[in-house]
C-alpha cells in the first residue's frame, strides 16, 4: 500500500447544549410551582379596556394563588440532568466509509460531506445532510479529485472549503470550494507560501477570517510542525511558524480556535508513536503546551465545536484499540472533563456536527475491528460538564 501516516498496517486493522433560560427554570419546578407561576403570569396580562380594576383583580387572585401553593408545598428537588445517551438513527445515505469530512454550513441547518476512504475504495461524492429532516442528499457536482484525511472549513461568502488529503500514492495541497446557492466546485488560487501536500493536517478559520493549518504527513514519510494560514481575498498563503518551542511533527490530529481567539492543537500521531496526548495553544507568544487533566492518548478522534468548549469523542488509543470516550475541553481551564455516555459505538475516523437548534450532537461513520461503516448516530443529553463516575 502507499504510505500513509498510521503506523499500523491496515490489516490489522460554536455552542453547549446548556437549557435555554426559560426552559431550564420550567424544568426545575413542580407541577403545582409551574401552575402558579402561570398564574402569575397571567396576572402580567392587560385588563380588559374600560375594567380598571379587572388587572388588580387577577394580580391579587394570582399572589394568593401563589402564596397558598408556595406555603403548602414543601420545595421541589432541583431537576435531574438527562443523562448522555447515543442513540443509532435510521438514515440511509452515504457508503461506508472513514477519514472524511463533515463540515456544518453557516445557517447551521444543513452539513455537507466529502471524500473519505473504505479501505482501498477512495471516495470523491459531495452529500447534504438535512439537520431539520435527518435526510441524506447526493450532490451531482465535478469537484475535487477523490481523497481523504483531508480537511474542510465552512467559509460565509465562500461556502464548503476543502484542503489537503490523499488517495493512494498521490498527496494534494489543493483547495477547492463549493458554493451551494450555484451548486458548483472552484479551485481556489493557491500563491504565496503555500503547504507541501500532506495528509492529515489539521485546519481552522480563525478570527482574522484566514483558514489556518498545522502539521500533517506527506509521501515520502516526512510529518511536519509548521503552521500556515491563507487569506481568502487575496488567495496567498502565509508562513505562520512561530519562533521557539511547538508541538512535536505529527498527523492524525485535531485543532480549533478558542473563544479567546487562540488555537488550540490536539493529540495525534508521531514517528515511533501510535498516539499522542498532548495539548498546545498558539498564542500571540507562541506555542504553549497545556498541563492538567488530559484524556488518554488518541489520534484520528472526531471533534466538534460547543460554546465555549470542544467535545472530542473516540478515536484509536495508544494499544492499537478502538475508543468510545467522551471528552469536554472546555476553553477556559487545562483539565479535560470527562463524559459518561450510554450506548456509543467505539470508532476512529468518524466525523461530528453540532446541531444547536435541536440541542444535540451527530456523528456519521468511521472505522472499527470489523471495517468501515455509514451508521448515523445522536448524542442527547446534559453536556455541561458533568464528570463521569
Amino acid at each position: 500500500r502507499p504510505p500513509h501516516c498510521t503506523e499500523r498496517t491496515w490489516a490489522a486493522a460554536a455552542r453547549p447544549l446548556r437549557p435555554h433560560g426559560y426552559a431550564a427554570l420550567m424544568t426545575r419546578l413542580s407541577g403545582t410551582a409551574v401552575a402558579a407561576l402561570m398564574a402569575m403570569l397571567a396576572g402580567c396580562q392587560p385588563a380588559a379596556e374600560g375594567s380598571p380594576s379587572a388587572s388588580a383583580s387577577v394580580r391579587a387572585s394570582a399572589t394568593a394563588e401563589v402564596t397558598s401553593a408556595a406555603s403548602a408545598q414543601p420545595a421541589a428537588p432541583s431537576a435531574t440532568p438527562e443523562p448522555l445517551a447515543w442513540t443509532e438513527l435510521d438514515a440511509a445515505g452515504p457508503a461506508a466509509r472513514e477519514d472524511h469530512t463533515w463540515t456544518l454550513a453557516g445557517h447551521g441547518r444543513t452539513a455537507y460531506l466529502f471524500g473519505g476512504r473504505d479501505g482501498g475504495t477512495v471516495f470523491g461524492d459531495l452529500w447534504s445532510f438535512d439537520l431539520e429532516t435527518d435526510t441524506w442528499a447526493e450532490l451531482a457536482a465535478d469537484g475535487p479529485p477523490a481523497r481523504f484525511g483531508h480537511e474542510s472549513v465552512w467559509v460565509d461568502g465562500v461556502g464548503l472549503v476543502i484542503f489537503a488529503g490523499q488517495s493512494g500514492a498521490t498527496f494534494f495541497d489543493d483547495l477547492w470550494a463549493f458554493d451551494p446557492a450555484e451548486g458548483v466546485w472552484h479551485q481556489l488560487p493557491s500563491a504565496g507560501e503555500s503547504p507541501v501536500a500532506r495528509y492529515g493536517t489539521c485546519a481552522a478559520v480563525g478570527p482574522d477570517g484566514r483558514l489556518w493549518i498545522s502539521h500533517g504527513f506527506t509521501a515520502d514519510g516526512t510529518r511536519f510542525s509548521d503552521t500556515r494560514a491563507y487569506d481568502f481575498a487575496s488567495g496567498t498563503w502565509s508562513d505562520e511558524t512561530p519562533d521557539g518551542e511547538r508541538p512535536v511533527d505529527r498527523c492524525l490530529h485535531g485543532c480549533w480556535w478558542t473563544d479567546d481567539g487562540s488555537l488550540t492543537l490536539y493529540a495525534g500521531q508521531t514517528t515511533g508513536v501510535t498516539a499522542l496526548g498532548d495539548r498546545w495553544s498558539l498564542g500571540d507568544a507562541g506555542w504553549t503546551e497545556l498541563s492538567g487533566t488530559a484524556p488518554p492518548e488518541r489520534n484520528l478522534y472526531a471533534r466538534t465545536r460547543l460554546d465555549g468548549a470542544t467535545l472530542v469523542f473516540g478515536g484509536q488509543a495508544l494499544d492499537g484499540s478502538f475508543l468510545d470516550d467522551l471528552w469536554l475541553m472546555p476553553d477556559s481551564t487545562a483539565d479535560a472533563i470527562a463524559l459518561e455516555a450510554g450506548g456509543g459505538p467505539a470508532r476512529a475516523g468518524a466525523e461530528m456536527v453540532h446541531d444547536a437548534t435541536a440541542d444535540r450532537v451527530l456523528l456519521f461513520g468511521g472505522r472499527d475491528g470489523d471495517g468501515a461503516h455509514a451508521d448515523l448516530w445522536q448524542l442527547r443529553g446534559n453536556l455541561e460538564g458533568q464528570p463521569s463516575s
